[in-house]
This record gives structure tokens, sequence and C-alpha cells, in this order.
């Protein structure tokens, strides 16, 4: 069985459910889907999509960074959005995490995000 290891930042909102904030195994890491809670009051304090946007990834950045990697070894992301009419302003603030070589992507509307949040991502990366 492949060596598996959970990761957690204290930078990033805690687990609000049974799971880990990352697991890594096999030179992947895997994260679950980061919704913009802001880690410093536990709540979502973000209304615009760019906002909930920047916060989704500053989360996905230390949780990513307490693997070792950061954005430039993303090979995937799964984004969930809570209206498909958010798409170009979403575009817009993830676009600046990957300005060059940008991962394989999924991109769906969702009836629902948890806590009422407008967009949550998921993303895998490659460790050395």
């Amino acid at each position: 069985m492949a060596n598996k290891q959970i990761l957690h930042s204290d930078l990033a909102p805690a687990a609000v459910g049974p799971y880990s904030q990352a697991v890594s195994t096999n030179k992947l890491l895997y994260t679950s889907g980061q919704i913009p809670i802001d880690p410093k009051v536990g709540k979502i304090v973000a209304e615009t999509i760019e906002a909930q946007t920047e916060q989704v990834m500053k989360n996905l950045q230390a949780v990513l960074a307490e693997g070792g990697v950061g954005f430039d070894r993303v090979i995937k992301t799964t984004c969930f959005l809570a209206d498909m009419n958010d798409f170009a302003a979403f575009n817009g603030v993830y676009g600046k995490y990957f300005p060059e070589a940008a991962p394989a992507r999924s991109c769906v509307q969702v009836a629902a995000l948890p806590m009422g949040a407008k967009v949550e991502v998921e993303v895998i990366a490659v460790q050395d």
C-alpha cells in the first residue's frame, strides 16, 4: 500500500467535517475542496465572487505550501460555482494564480455549496 500523509495548515480553514485538508501519496498531493472561509474568523466574510475566489485561492495556497508545493505544481483543478453567470469573474481571479501552463480543469455549476459559498476549488499537485 502507498504511503499516505495527512496535511494540515493553520493558515487555511480547519475541516468542517470528517475529511483532511489534503492528502499526499506517491508524490501527488490531493486537496479537499476549499470554500472562501476566512481562517482568522472561521466563516465566509467575502461577498462578491471575486473576493470569494481570492480567499479560496489563498486557502489553497496555504494547503499546498504545507505539502511543499505552489500553484506551479498543480496539474488538475475542479471548480464548483453556485452560479455559472459568475464564470468570467471567477476566471479573472483564478487566472492570476496560473499565469503560465495552466492545469487541466473542470468547472461546473452546482445547486448549492457549503455555508452559502459562491465558489469551491480542489486541486491535484505534483510533489518532488
